[in-house]
């Protein structure tokens, strides 16, 4: 898991907590901060969210990979039958 995610996280719980707690006590101004921080939280876990997935492997291309291998094994056990 990226680090992005896990701070981006944090800052989106962070920032509805503030947000909540201007809305209790009628405090615009944290409202407003606390709204903006989750909205930071969330783009930066999203961003982690899209670091993530390039790094993890296509599945389907290993898959395209091993059949290419397998293919190529047939061919060398049809060849060495051959000779």
């Amino acid at each position: 898991m990226d680090k992005d995610r896990v701070e981006g996280k944090a800052k989106d719980v962070a920032g509805r907590v503030e947000r909540q707690v201007g809305e209790w006590t009628g405090d615009k101004e944290a409202q407003v901060k606390g709204a903006a921080k989750q909205v930071e939280g969330k783009v930066q876990n999203a961003f982690g969210k899209a670091k993530d997935a390039v790094k993890k492997p296509n599945t389907n291309n290993q898959a395209d990979q091993d059949q290419v291998a397998k293919d190529e094994a047939e061919r060398r056990r049809d060849r060495a039958a051959n000779e």
